[in-house]
């Protein structure tokens, strides 16, 4: 598991209906050992406690290399996959699981079109079209309000943590393209995990 500092910022949001605690987590620093500019990372972690969940916001950054860039102009469906452990830490045992989650986001590039669709498993795989291909990115690369458990699952006053993870999980080539299969796997990313530790 990657050694993150992180600075915890706790921000109160209020309404005149409710009121919800940010626990905000910013994973602002590199994991240790992770020295290369491109390599894949978690940069910004965040977990918010509403009323009725805990839900989850992130960013990763370094997941488009120029090779898997290519490959998706060239029309190659791309998967990303992120994983989610919500656990209780226990002294002397085996942390207690929570909740376990993973979801994929896909990019798909219609050359013809000249458009890209993002579809992401938590939203139903809904599809979001645009021509923009840094904003595929962005929605490749980010997830808010994603719910990993309900607040009347957890105990008050207990300590929890979150893990998170990310990979390159797929490419989905047609025949003629896969002789580039062996090239692409050099490419491929897998973050380290992620964790955060809270009270709730």
């Amino acid at each position: 598991m990657a050694t993150v500092h992180m600075s915890f910022l706790p921000t109160l949001l209020m309404n005149a209906t409710n009121k919800v605690f940010i626990l905000a987590l910013l994973c602002c620093l590199v994991p240790a050992g992770s020295a290369r500019a491109q390599e894949a990372a978690i940069t910004n972690l965040i977990l918010a406690n509403t009323n009725n969940s805990l839900e989850i916001y992130l960013r990763a950054e370094g997941a488009f290399a120029p090779k898997i860039e290519a490959a998706i102009q060239s029309g190659v469906p791309v998967t990303f996959s992120y994983y989610f452990v919500l656990e209780s830490p226990r002294r002397f045992r085996r942390s207690l699981e929570i909740a376990s989650i993973k979801i994929t986001h896909t990019i798909r590039y219609n050359t013809i079109r000249e458009t890209y669709t993002v579809t992401r498993s938590w939203e139903g795989f809904s599809p979001h079209t645009t021509q923009d291909f840094e904003e595929a990115k962005r929605k490749m690369s980010s997830i808010s309000n994603l719910v990993i458990a309900q607040n009347d699952e957890l105990e008050r006053t207990r300590t929890y943590r979150l893990r998170a993870k990310a990979k390159l999980s797929e490419f989905t080539l047609p025949l003629y393209l896969h002789h580039i299969l062996f090239f692409l796997s050099f490419w491929d990313f897998e973050t380290d995990w992620y964790s955060i530790d809270f009270i709730f």
